[in-house]
């Protein structure tokens, strides 16, 4: 305390002149800062992510290093401010690990970076086979090839190409490492098709992969020229453990989940289970995560302590728990590689050694320490993870149930004491009850960011799907796997069937419940890290200043449940238009487009329901070519335009109906002569601002291209898109150059 007051004196002494609240200001943080000084190490990984948010959100390269200058210079004021203080060295440490979160997703986007096709093309492939993911719900077989850089096409296609070839093209399973080739309709890598859809490109920059595509012929793979390696061996098993599982588990998509649970392998489920199992908040059971890795790692070593002290000699003599905790490292280890080792599952098994090492060293391990300890090692090592929904959903469910559980009055709560037993597991189901609702509540506001959507009775949902995966379907799961081995395994795989549906059941029930999906249109930046500030300040403070992270959590939860929802959504491509009723309802130009692109623009809108064919508006006019749409907003009618097809209309017509219209939608060039009362989004001037999301009520526009600004993946960087204005007033013309 010496050294606070100390500090409190040089502050009074530097700001002696300020009124004197201001002066008494420094001292109070440094009281504050002394009485947190256990929780600041939890700061650093946070900070870190906020210098990789920072250089994800900012748009250009001039924008990135001016952050980085006012993040050094941050950390000058630090030493200013006095590094002998808490306060001092906090804004020196937090700065800089900013700064040094801006340096490294940086140099990892120029580290990957890898040539990537700029237009469609059709071209033969060929190369060898780097991974294989199997989608039988969707009869397709998703391969990735490294393509020769020998071949006729070398100066044409990328290093990487990711294909999706049709089941029916297969003769059997498709061996990793092997040779092939196939004539393909190539695609750049797509950036989001309207404001807050999922951005491929970016992921794809990260992975190496410089076009996607579709197989138009069967494929010719050479097996016997399959590579070796230990990655392609150990895929190779995978797949083959996938495959014996799916046909071991009776059910539709019992088998899918059943791989999901041991491989990781998702492919065989069915969209509509997966869709149930997202909707009431049990999509977290198929991804191989923290749950499935405790499971394993947790059952190995009880089930290793407690067969070596069944031997008196070793009991007494040999540290049963090293090497109980060895034999569930060395499970974790082996369940992370046979999964595929994605960054969530590498994430909790980095976390699950942590707590291994804690538990042969006597020491207190699940802490928030760990979690820390865990989200550092990969936003060191993949950065990019950071801006997936993966990594955020699972690091909050984590972090909320850990700072829960020790929270002083939980721990009380929970403390073994001389009860009944109806009363102890009263006791267990309320704190599971209560860990369910606030994890619900730390993942909401990530699931309405990424997906629009966020399940409602999720914590109702786990509190029985939860001990259902953990304690019955993965146990006997592994039982039956290791009876296979002597052709016993036909009862288990039973059971675990029965299992599984019944989770499946759940999923529909609580999914398919009124009321059980909350939807918000596409949010803010600033709302979403409103948001997550406030729960981070709340989970990571233990003093009485906690509370003060609800004022930013209220703030961000007002400005997200205010997010406008957009009333025209126009994808990149100028195919689609979305026109918004605004009464739960979203209205599509083209009624025959794809379940991917009907979810997407309805989930941007914010609609959980089936979209209506624009030609079922009692407003609209269509034919096969043009279609015309009237909407009340802003107190005036709003007369929309859009082509259907890419045949030629006879000019004097097109004419005629553009000068109806305000707003004119193609996916071709217009002519000249087609002039709106005030914009034409044609191809060429989609192609310079991406898809598009219109509020005509306020008059404002907003493109993927002012989103994505100019980092490397951006498809956007040639040329500067034309300047999006409010709209003007009714009766006044208004047509940006393309």
């Amino acid at each position: 305390m010496a050294s606070v007051a100390l500090q409190t004196g040089r502050w009074r002494a530097a700001v002696g002149s300020l009124p004197r609240w201001f002066a008494n200001l420094p001292g109070r943080i440094e009281r504050v800062l002394e009485a947190e000084r256990d929780q600041l190490g939890l700061w650093v990984p946070v900070a870190l992510g906020a210098g990789i948010s920072l250089w994800l959100i900012l748009p250009d390269r001039v924008a990135w290093l001016a952050a980085m200058a006012a993040l050094g210079g941050l950390a000058l004021g630090g030493f200013a401010i006095g590094g002998g203080g808490r306060l001092g060295r906090a804004v020196i440490v937090m700065a800089l690990a900013a700064l040094i979160g801006m340096i490294i997703i940086w140099s990892r986007a120029d580290w990957v970076a890898s040539p990537r096709i700029d237009r469609p093309m059709v071209a033969i492939v060929s190369g060898r086979i780097e991974a294989v993911e199997r989608l039988p719900a969707r009869e397709l077989v998703r391969i990735t090839v490294a393509t020769d850089r020998d071949a006729t096409d070398m100066a044409v296609l990328p290093p990487r190409v990711r294909l999706n070839v049709d089941q029916a093209y297969l003769r059997g399973p498709v061996p990793g490492g092997a040779r092939i080739s196939v004539r393909a309709r190539l695609m750049p890598p797509a950036a989001p098709a309207v404001p807050g859809a999922y951005d491929f490109a970016r992921a794809a920059w990260f992975q190496g992969i410089g076009a996607t595509g579709k197989a138009l012929d069967p494929p010719v793979i050479d097996a016997r020229a399959t590579g070796s390696g230990f990655s392609i061996w150990l895929a190779e098993r995978r797949a083959q453990l996938s495959r014996h599982i799916e046909a071991s588990v009776t059910g539709a998509s019992a088998g899918g989940v059943a791989a999901s649970l041991a491989t990781g392998d998702q492919g065989a489920i069915s969209e509509e289970d997966a869709e149930a199992m997202r909707q009431s908040g049990l999509a977290h059971l198929l991804s191989v995560s923290g749950l499935h890795v405790s499971a394993v790692v947790g059952g190995i070593l009880l089930l290793t302590l407690r067969l070596l002290a069944l031997s008196p000699r070793l009991a007494l003599h040999a540290p049963l728990l090293l090497i109980a905790a060895a034999a569930g490292a060395v499970a974790g280890i082996g369940y992370t590689l046979l999964s595929g080792s994605q960054v969530p599952t590498i994430r909790s098994c980095v976390a699950a050694l942590l707590v291994l090492a804690g538990i042969a060293m006597g020491r207190e391990a699940i802490t928030l320490r760990l979690v820390a300890t865990g989200a550092l090692i990969v936003l060191l090592l993949w950065p990019e993870a950071l801006a997936g929904p993966s990594f955020q959903l699972s690091f909050a469910a984590v972090t909320a149930l850990v700072a829960l559980l020790e929270h002083p009055k939980i721990v009380a709560f929970s403390a073994g004491r001389d009860e009944g037993w109806p009363l102890r597991l009263g006791r267990s189901l309320a704190v599971l009850l209560l860990s369910g609702l606030v994890i619900e509540a730390a993942l909401a506001p990530i699931a309405l960011f990424h997906f629009h959507k966020s399940g409602l009775y999720g914590a109702l949902a786990n509190i029985v799907a939860i001990p259902l995966t953990t304690f019955v379907i993965m146990p006997l799961e592994a039982l039956a796997l290791l009876f296979d081995g002597v052709g016993l395994g036909a009862p288990f795989w039973w059971a675990a069937s029965k299992a599984i549906a019944l989770l499946l059941g759940i999923a529909h029930a609580v999914g398919g419940a009124p009321g059980a999906v909350a939807m918000l249109p596409t949010m803010g930046w600033g709302a979403f890290a409103l948001m997550i500030a406030g729960g981070l300040w709340i989970a990571l403070w233990r003093t009485r200043i906690r509370r003060w992270g609800m004022v930013p959590l209220a703030l961000g939860a007002v400005g997200a449940l205010l997010s406008p929802a957009p009333d025209l959504l126009v994808t990149g491509d100028g195919r689609h238009v979305a026109v918004v009723l605004g009464d739960g309802r979203v209205a599509l130009l083209r009624d025959r487009a794809g379940d991917y692109v009907r979810d997407m623009l309805s989930e941007a809108a914010g609609v959980d329901g089936e979209p209506l064919p624009i030609d079922a508006l009692q407003t609209a006019r269509c034919s096969a070519d043009l279609c015309e749409a009237r909407l009340r907003r802003g107190g005036r009618d709003w007369h929309i335009l859009a082509t259907r097809s890419p045949y030629l209309v006879d000019i004097a017509r097109m004419n005629r109906a553009c000068a109806r219209a305000d707003i004119v939608i193609s996916e071709r060039r217009m002519p000249r002569s087609c002039r709106p009362r005030w914009i034409t989004l044609d191809r060429p001037f989609l192609a310079r601002t991406g898809g598009l999301s219109i509020d005509l009520e306020r008059g404002t526009i907003d493109g993927v291209a002012a989103g994505v600004g100019q980092h490397p993946w951006s498809v956007f960087r040639e040329g500067r898109p034309p300047p999006l204005s409010p709209l003007r007033k009714p009766g006044s013309r208004r047509r940006f150059a393309t």
